[in-house]
């Protein structure tokens, strides 16, 4: 059984490194385009757990290659305080994220080993509070397998569940109904999504299965919250300047929403918290707090 009082927030999926490319301008095809070239940590889940790591006790769950990049990463991983426990086997994946000077990104994902996840130990989950999917861990098989039966074990054994819609074009290719189907089996605690990947599912006609929210992002406009009862929250972000990087801030959410939920905050102050700490990535290169990466 988890421990519901002091058991750690554990997030499964991936851990492949970003190769994040600050764009000077439009890119132009066929020819050179002066950039800046940032390497660093990346996947999603290996994100939320870094970012939650000052805040409460974290674990990251996951598969990363048998090579050097993997050892670096989990590295990483370990020096930020995280409980990393990996898989290792076959090459560490990368992803190519282009940023344009508007802080927008396109991603060109290599997800390697993050794909071939085996079953979970029944001990890296047996003490978790809280376990969180970003849905890149359904993207492909074994990897969808393994991260489903963990998620189905910890939600049966009483451990509170978040999942993250992650991407749109996960989503259409998964199938909107689907995942639908996921989240009322699940019930998770709060479906995180933003504006986009909520308007593929659908969920401005739904509502939440009983006892969890969907906390909907719609970058500088109001986060909405709807509730399996009553009117939906609308809770401004905090105003700022333009970001120069998105990479990461849904992730620092994440993070900040969860950890501020696991001390016993309302879902308005857990919100509040995701805000905050999501503005923290948005002048560093890909998910980081400072500009300080390799």
């Amino acid at each position: 059984m988890p421990n519901l009082e002091s058991g750690p927030l554990v997030v499964l999926g991936d851990l492949v490194e970003d190769v994040v490319v600050w764009l000077a301008g439009p890119p132009r095809v066929g020819t050179d385009n002066p950039s800046r070239v940032y390497r660093t940590r990346g996947g999603s889940a290996a994100n939320v757990a870094m970012f939650a790591a000052p805040l409460v006790p974290t674990r990251f769950v996951g598969r990363v290659g048998a090579d050097p990049l993997g050892d670096a990463l989990v590295d990483r991983l370990r020096d930020g305080g995280v409980d990393a426990r990996v898989q290792r086997g076959g090459r560490t994946g990368s992803i190519v994220v282009l940023v344009h000077p508007d802080g927008e990104r396109t991603m060109f994902p290599d997800r390697g080993a993050s794909a071939d996840l085996g079953p979970v130990p029944v001990d890296w989950l047996r003490d978790a509070r809280w376990l969180h999917l970003p849905a890149y861990a359904l993207s492909a098989e074994p990897s969808a397998g393994s991260a489903l039966a963990a998620v189905r074990a910890a939600a049966s054994a009483g451990c509170a569940v978040s999942l993250d819609a992650s991407s749109t074009a996960f989503l259409v290719e998964y199938g909107a109904s689907r995942y639908r189907d996921l989240i009322a089996e699940i019930r998770p605690a709060v479906l995180f999504a933003n504006a986009a990947e909520a308007a593929v599912l659908g969920l401005a006609d739904r509502r939440p299965p009983a006892g969890s929210v969907f906390v909907i992002k719609n970058a500088a406009d109001p986060t909405v919250v709807v509730r399996d009862r009553g009117e939906p929250l609308r809770l401004p972000v905090p105003a700022r300047r333009a970001a120069r990087d998105s990479t990461g801030a849904g992730d620092a959410f994440a993070a900040g929403y969860l950890a501020a939920a696991m001390a016993g905050r309302n879902v308005a102050n857990s919100v509040r918290a995701g805000h905050h700490h999501a503005a923290r990535v948005l002048d560093a290169p890909g998910a980081n707090f400072s500009l300080e990466v390799s």
